[in-house]
């Protein structure tokens, strides 16, 4: 009979990729092991993705309750599942996070498996290009539009796409913009040689960088009408989280070096690094103080600490003279999403918040995970997942019957955008044209000044 397997951390427990037992295969075999034998008694995070299900119905149709039973394949296919949407460690009551003895981290597991598999394997075509979204996108606008065309439009284009690359033939692929948000902040005047200017830097991420400059316009504007002075650097790279989904730790510290040289003079500053996609702030708040080389480290963690969401920092200022509550117009109610990594963060929701400060609006909120995660719904095998499990997500925005709807995640956007038939705005921009008369179509009244009492002498009333 095979010995029991203990719930306490084994020898090869480690979360850190420059300890050499992370790469040791034996060491993580015991770990998975450990992590299947305590889910598999727990079982609370069977609705979060299809890994749970999977493993659970292994064990219980295949292996009766054997963990050491489960096949490398369907190991494999647990690993694989997973969408990182990281609220299995949310939930969990066996983590760091609260302190307990069993320091279970599923996600970091399977990050953990994947950099061993990207090690011995390599890192496939299809996780090169989607790990690259910078270069991706720099091709892209070299195509002059027709990249957008031929995604959008062209059938035979997208059956090529997934024959290739296997990336699905019917999952919305992000418009990639003409012109980059940075080339607009240094026509702005936004871009500065001289770190120690403005109170904050803005991190726009990738996607708004290359995607959807627009919601970096807006929170640009937003800021400025709260009095915040905000600058942008050049040369930031993508977060890294894409690269870091199939396991490419070279390509996830290659970027982060690149972000910690930008942004390490603004840090120095005093300044906050504003990061407007939240699986990015959660990658510069999070990930990289564990993640980057050791050289980086101590870097990585003064960062870390001057990382703020930009609702997250607007919502701070709130009390402050300068905060800015004259709105001009209002959507009327709203449904918020609130996305998997901004709860992770465990920050809260202050882009909701913030709607509240519009007349009028009283948003609505839907917790559940809208299955985009990341790259996973391009993916092939991911796309059908995706739709599935971000179902009851659809359905809750639906349900609240506003025509505003609202989240923080691009990524989220686009997928509710594609599957439950409205596309929802950055918090950022519903504010920035809730501060315009004809930002939307309800205008906000003037409220009456308080009545002010006489000043004059008091007649007495006549007997």
């Amino acid at each position: 009979m095979a010995d029991h397997i203990a719930y306490t951390p084994t020898p090869g427990l480690t979360y850190d990729p420059s300890d050499p037992v992370y790469w040791d295969a034996d060491a993580l075999q015991a770990e998975v092991d450990r992590t299947f034998e305590i889910c598999h008694g727990c079982r609370m995070c069977f609705k979060y993705c299809d890994s749970f299900p999977s493993l659970f119905s292994f064990l219980d149709d295949r292996h009766d309750g054997d963990v050491r039973a489960v096949t490398v394949e369907e190991t494999a296919q647990v690993m694989d599942e997973c969408f990182q949407c990281k609220l299995c460690e949310v939930q969990c009551p066996y983590t760091v996070r609260d302190g307990h003895e069993f320091q279970l981290d599923f996600p970091k597991l399977v990050h953990r498996y994947q950099a061993q598999r990207a090690r011995t394997e390599g890192i496939g075509r299809r996780e090169r290009v989607l790990g690259d979204p910078d270069r991706t996108a720099t091709l892209a606008r070299a195509s002059v539009g027709l990249a957008n065309v031929a995604n959008a439009r062209s059938r035979i284009h997208r059956i090529f796409l997934e024959k290739v690359l296997g990336i699905h033939r019917d999952k919305d692929l992000p418009r990639f913009a003409r012109t980059t948000f940075t080339a607009w902040a240094k026509r702005r005047g936004l871009v500065s040689d001289d770190p120690t200017e403005g109170e904050a830097v803005l991190f726009p991420t990738c996607y708004v960088e290359h995607n959807e400059p627009q919601v970096g316009h807006d929170t640009v504007a937003v800021l400025e009408r709260n009095g915040v002075a905000v600058t942008c650097t050049e040369g930031l790279a993508c977060c890294g989280m894409p690269a870091w989904e199939s396991g490419d730790l070279d390509g996830l510290r290659e970027r982060a070096a690149t972000n910690l040289d930008r942004l390490e003079p603004h840090v120095a500053a005093g300044k906050k690094v504003l990061a407007i996609n939240p699986t990015c702030s959660m990658m510069l708040r999070r990930e990289y103080p564990e993640l980057v080389a050791p050289e980086d480290r101590e870097r990585a963690g003064r960062l870390a600490e001057a990382v703020s969401d930009p609702s997250e920092f607007l919502w701070s200022i709130r009390n402050e003279d300068r905060f800015d509550d004259g709105f001009a117009s209002t959507p009327g109610d709203v449904a918020y999403h609130a996305p998997c990594h901004l709860r992770t963060q465990g920050v809260g929701f202050k882009g909701r918040d913030l709607l509240r400060k519009v007349p009028g609006v009283k948003p609505s909120t839907t917790m559940e995970c809208c299955g985009h995660d990341g790259t996973h719904a391009m993916k092939v095998e991911g796309f059908e997942a995706s739709v599935r499990i971000g179902k009851k997500a659809f359905d809750g925005m639906q349900a609240a019957d506003s025509q505003v709807w609202a989240t923080d995640c691009p990524l989220a956007a686009l997928q509710f955008g594609q599957h439950a038939g409205r596309r929802p705005m950055h918090p950022m921009s519903i504010l920035a044209r809730a501060y315009e008369p004809d930002g939307f179509e309800t205008a906000v009244l003037p409220t009456e000044p308080p009545a002010q009492p006489p000043t004059g002498p008091i007649e007495e009333s006549p007997r």
